[in-house]
């Protein structure tokens, strides 16, 4: 905090999508994320399922189907944000190919994409990185796309920066 200011850290790349990822049967892979599970805090679940939530509200909102949210997508952004909180890798979208690999050894997809956020100082840090990435076309676009699967992971640095991952699946 500066005086009674949030800093306000909400940064936000641009998206990423991927289409035309190939079904999992066709590579012959029928494995799973072995990376091993991450489980978020209470407080991380929370803003996970918050952030899922806000999503949805305006997926409804403009008539969209609702985002079924999956554990073996979360835990994808869960591995994302904690490495992001960690300083394992630089706040972006680094390594999304390898998220999206080890997703089509798990499931169907034909179209991917993720949205990051970052933000400290704020009393709703979901509301906050929702609100950036709908403020934001190609984060918006991702929101609205034609997606049906979705996992949300948080993880927090040492310094209380607050990280989020979201990931789409279309099948």
């Amino acid at each position: 905090m500066v005086g009674d200011r949030p800093i306000v850290m909400l940064a936000l790349l641009g998206a990423l999508t991927i289409q035309g990822c190939p079904p999992h049967e066709a590579r012959g892979g029928s494995g799973v994320v072995r990376a091993g599970t991450v489980h978020a805090s209470s407080a991380d679940a929370g803003l996970e399922r918050a952030a899922h939530e806000l999503v949805n509200r305006h997926r409804r909102a403009r008539g969209l189907a609702p985002l079924a949210l999956d554990p073996r997508i979360t835990q994808q952004a869960r591995l994302h944000s904690l490495a992001m909180a960690d300083g394992r890798t630089s706040f972006g979208h680094d390594g999304f190919p390898d998220r999206v690999d080890a997703l089509r050894r798990v499931m169907t997809c034909q179209r991917s994409a993720e949205n990051v956020a970052s933000n400290k100082g704020h009393r709703d840090p979901a509301a906050e990185a929702v609100r950036g990435w709908l403020a934001s076309r190609p984060h918006r676009e991702n929101i609205e796309g034609p997606y049906g699967l979705t996992g949300v992971g948080v993880a927090r640095s040492a310094a209380g920066e607050v990280f989020f991952t979201q990931l789409f699946i279309g099948r």
